[in-house]
């Protein structure tokens, strides 16, 4: 095939597949810099219409929704940004209107690096709530959410049904509550069982997570997070004043430890019924002579009477011998 035949069919593929040339507005690098876009070379390659689909599209970042998930560790992101790298960003990004809900770091490494990605829309939500509940069914179902992060989402879910429910109670109009007919109410997840099996987690494991939710220092639930304490031990932690939880945390995983250990047997201990204290020795002969002061009249008493038992048969023996003389006279 000669050169002009090549050259042709070069021309023909790009008109068919519309990819746009150098001279298209649409690959220009100042287009691209104004416009936001972080897209490298091969970007250009793709259809003007996918590309506008999603190169021209602006992503909002809403902070609540953000930090409303927990951040990756150093190591997990690391890994991300790797995997990233090598294969690219293999998952969507998951948007609300122009709203990131979902792939935030997936979004910032993108950036950083300048590299492709897509996007999905979901439009399925009428209020920042209804994200939120997504999101944390999403996390949920995810194998490397922390089982400390699921406890987490669990309860935060059932704390955004329970206060949807008390506004819809709150906002019922007043024939409803007086109207006959029981309209069926229902209830949201309470129960520590179905918060654990929402979770995947024991019931225990949600109990000590609602204590640390509730008294553990900021510290220490960083340090649950980072793996660096278990939830019972950090449980246990979590029933000391907070600068003790801070200077637990400060003297690392050995000093979390030592403290939980610590928690527990004086919990243990309170728990041990004490045992009754002996009697003084100074108080028991006193009291045993008490005691056995009428026992002792009694035994006295007793010998005399067979004293004089004893008496009055020997007088009846001599009685008998003396008539037993008589007769025989």
């Amino acid at each position: 095939m000669g050169f002009a035949s090549l050259a042709s069919l070069i021309l023909s593929i790009e008109k068919i597949m519309r990819i746009p040339r150098k001279k298209d507005k649409y690959c220009t690098r100042a287009t691209r810099q104004q416009q936001g876009w972080g897209y490298s070379r091969l970007q250009c390659r793709l259809p003007r219409t996918y590309r506008v689909k999603i190169d021209c599209m602006s992503i909002i970042i809403h902070e609540a929704l953000r930090a409303y998930i927990d951040p990756l560790t150093e190591h997990e992101y690391a890994a991300l940004e790797r995997s990233i790298l090598t294969e690219g960003c293999r998952d969507a990004l998951v948007c609300w209107g122009e709203v990131l809900i979902d792939g935030h770091n997936r979004y910032a490494i993108c950036q950083r690096h300048n590299l492709p990605y897509k996007i999905v829309q979901n439009d399925n939500f009428e209020t920042i709530e209804d994200v939120q509940l997504w999101m944390i069914d999403n996390h949920l179902a995810r194998r490397s959410v922390s089982d400390f992060q699921r406890g987490m989402l669990a309860l935060r879910k059932k704390e955004i049904i329970v206060n949807r429910m008390k506004a819809q109670e709150e906002q019922a109009p007043p024939e409803q509550a007086e109207s006959e007919v029981a309209i069926p109410v229902i209830k949201p997840t309470q129960s520590r069982q179905e918060i654990a099996r929402l979770a995947g987690i024991s019931s225990s494991a949600v109990v000590q997570i609602e204590k640390i939710q509730k008294t553990a220092a900021p510290e220490l639930v960083q340090a649950v997070r980072d793996g660096t304490i278990s939830i019972s031990a950090a449980a246990a932690v979590a029933s000391l004043p907070s600068n003790e939880q801070v200077a637990a945390v400060a003297g690392g995983r050995k000093e979390l430890q030592q403290a939980a250990r610590q928690v527990r047997e004086k919990v243990r201990e309170q728990k041990t019924p004490a045992k009754p204290a002996p009697p003084s020795p100074a108080i028991q002969p006193e009291e045993e002579s008490v005691s056995h002061a009428p026992a002792l009249d009694e035994v006295a008493a007793l010998r005399q009477q067979v004293l004089s038992l004893q008496a009055e048969n020997t007088d009846l023996q001599s009685q008998i011998a003396a008539l037993k003389a008589q007769l025989a006279a």
